[in-house]
């Protein structure tokens, strides 16, 4: 997933979920980072996920604080 590059990008590490927006990350979840190789490849992950985050931002040039786009709820097309 390519950080802030749209709007329908969802990822997980583990019991984290990981949404995509244009103007932001959100992570929501948990994530038991154990001191086995399943934490190794989880915390690897992660660190590559933020690493990504970080490249994306460092190269921006960012305004102090952007307004946040509120979310919406789609209807169930199900219901």
């Amino acid at each position: 997933m390519k950080p802030f590059a749209n709007e329908s990008d969802v990822t997980s590490i583990g019991g984290l979920e990981i949404e995509n927006r244009t103007d932001r990350i959100s992570i929501g979840g948990a994530l038991d980072i154990t001191r086995d190789k399943a934490g190794l490849k989880h915390a690897q992950a992660l660190k590559a996920f933020v690493a990504d985050v970080l490249a994306v931002l460092e190269a921006a040039d960012l305004p102090d604080k952007i307004a946040m786009k509120a979310t919406t709820k789609a209807k169930n097309p199900f219901a």
